[in-house]
């Protein structure tokens, strides 16, 4: 997301300086970045990385700090102080925390007139014993998560012993919901909608992490992120998962606010950066192709794909999916790709966790009692 970020405010005409903790980052590869600068991670290092980010907005005379993913956590705790010499263009810590709770953000949603899911807070062993009977209708996941990690999908009780809900480390279980999953992009100002993309994804890394993203159009869907949008005044990028019912109702699961693969679906740099940046008409998505990044269909469609005996299925969207890391005139990142991956695959070898978890592992925001 910061890649194609990058390449959107470069060629509207804007200088664009890329920070982050990896020492090879894709995006820091492309053109569209004029400086590449390697901060300390904020999940383990809060106080140098907000010291490290404020002397690289001096010393490069930024005026807006865009994050793109978990890090948005980090600088707005950074921002509290109402000292930092730039604009970030992100909520405040407070309303950030509210929707990526993953149960206050139905009770927000809730607050604001939608249909929501059934979603109960778990706390300790006698608010999981409460459910039990009913697990089979139910999913679990931890109230602060990210690619669908640790998530158990309609358990049988007995696989509920092997969490331990907490205050520290506090669970939802959210009624299942039947039918077609939603994801959501969209750029907001001040509680007014810039940008949207629903889409959906047609193969995952695991359960997780969408690789091949099909654009769709639902009317509902667009309704519920404009009442959220402007009941929480909004501004900054804001991402969710609905579920479209077989009764066309939509549903809000959980919200991430930040950037996600939608982004991807905007491709025209001077609309993008004025209804983002100077509160230009909303944009509406202009690329009409499925999007993909070819090294993780291989990685994880195609033994998917195998498995399930989908290969004829798998060789289509692989001749369909546009590569979205192409870009006219920048073609280092797609070969970046390689020492990227090599660098989160010995993060994951050393810490013994996935590729996904190594991916974000410095940036990851687990509610206050993290940061």
């Amino acid at each position: 997301m910061a890649l194609h970020l990058a390449r959107l405010l470069h060629g509207a005409g804007h200088r664009v300086i890329l920070a982050d903790t990896p020492a090879r980052p894709i995006a820091a590869s492309s053109k569209a970045c004029a400086r590449y600068h390697r901060l300390p991670p904020p999940r383990f290092e809060p106080q140098a990385y907000a010291e490290a980010v404020e002397a690289l907005i001096r010393a490069e005379g930024i005026g807006l700090v865009i994050p793109t993913c978990e890090e948005v956590f980090h600088l707005a705790l950074a921002w509290r102080g109402g000292t930092m010499p730039a604009k970030v263009f992100a909520p405040d810590i407070a309303l950030l925390a509210q929707v990526h709770n993953k149960h206050s953000f139905i009770r927000l949603a809730e607050q604001l007139g939608l249909a929501v899911p059934e979603t109960t807070l778990l706390n300790s062993r006698d608010d999981l014993k409460a459910v039990r009977g009913r697990s089979r209708d139910l999913v679990f996941k931890p109230v602060w998560s990210r690619f669908a990690s640790d998530v158990l999908l309609r358990p049988p009780p007995e696989a509920l012993d092997a969490i331990a809900p907490s205050p520290a480390v506090p669970w939802v279980a959210q009624r299942f919901v039947e039918g077609e999953e939603i994801s959501v992009y969209a750029v907001a100002r001040e509680g007014r909608l810039k940008a949207l993309a629903l889409y959906r994804s047609l193969y995952r890394a695991g359960k997780g992490a969408g690789i091949f993203f099909e654009r769709i159009e639902e009317d509902a869907a667009r309704e519920l992120i404009q009442r959220i949008v402007a009941g929480t005044s909004w501004t900054g990028q804001i991402s969710f998962d609905l579920m479209r019912e077989p009764n066309g109702r939509v549903l809000p699961l959980e919200c991430n606010p930040r950037a996600v693969s939608g982004l991807h679906f905007f491709r025209d740099p001077a609309r993008f950066a004025d209804a983002m940046l100077n509160d230009g008409p909303e944009i509406r998505p202009d690329v009409a192709a499925p999007q993909t990044v070819r090294l993780a269909m291989w990685i994880y469609g195609l033994p998917g794909a195998l498995r399930s005996g989908g290969f004829g299925r798998f060789r289509k969207a692989m001749q369909a999916g546009q590569e979205l890391l192409a870009w006219p005139g920048d073609s280092a990142p797609v070969k970046a790709q390689w020492p990227a991956l090599a660098e989160v695959a010995r993060v994951a070898l050393r810490e013994h966790i996935s590729l996904q978890a190594a991916s974000t592992r410095d940036i990851e925001w687990n509610g206050p009692a993290s940061g």
